[in-house]
């Protein structure tokens, strides 16, 4: 009777015993989901926090842009880097009627102290985008000008502010060198003035000549 006492004991322990262990895995693996959620929730939001600031650190390029010509509402305007002329235009109020819009590429992409001029239809004296001068044909024509290139020794405050670059204060810069020491020899010459470094020459090297 003894025997039989303590057998059922030893099977009731047993019982127990596997039933509290049960119970352990049961909460175990009902925990591990919410942690597991738990932890896609912090590194989504600790994602989300890092876009935000990605955003926040990167500002848009800023430039300035001269519209000048046949445009409603012609000026200096503010345009971000990877604009194009068309904005620019659409910005200073569209076309007038007399614009000839055959001589405009719209599709060219604006720079920083850029000029864009848009001449009327008929015009042959002026009529350039950003530092080209042209005529109903296409050819350079301004005095300041030849073959599309800006003859320093020539130009005028006009010529020289529609080179890429070169804004009203450095055409005034040349045209006092020029009056004050003289033609220029060469082109290198330029970067005697003040306010042209080595990059800015390098820039207006091939849009530029001495005669």
């Amino acid at each position: 009777m003894e025997g039989i006492l303590k057998r059922k004991m030893t099977m009731i322990t047993v019982a127990v015993a596997f039933v509290a262990t049960g119970i352990y895995f049961f909460l175990q693996q009902g925990d591990n989901p919410a942690d597991t959620e738990d932890i896609f929730s912090i590194a989504a939001k600790e994602a989300e926090i890092e876009q935000s600031e990605n955003q926040t650190d990167t500002e848009p390029v800023i430039i300035k842009v001269d519209v000048k010509g046949a445009v409603k509402s012609p000026g200096i305007f503010t345009a971000q880097a990877g604009d194009r002329v068309i904005d620019l235009i659409s910005a200073a109020g569209s076309f007038t009627d007399k614009a000839d819009k055959d001589k405009v590429n719209f599709a060219q992409i604006v720079e920083d102290q850029m000029v864009i001029y848009v001449p009327e239809i008929g015009e042959e004296d002026k009529g350039y985008l950003e530092n080209m001068q042209v005529g109903s044909s296409g050819d350079a024509v301004s005095g300041g000008t030849s073959g599309g290139l800006v003859n320093l020794n020539t130009a005028t405050q006009e010529d020289l502010e529609t080179l890429t670059g070169i804004g009203p204060s450095k055409a005034n810069a040349i045209l006092e060198y020029r009056e004050t020491v003289g033609k220029f020899k060469e082109v290198d010459e330029l970067k005697k003035v003040t306010g042209i470094g080595d990059k800015t020459f390098e820039r207006l090297r091939d849009s530029i000549l001495v005669k």
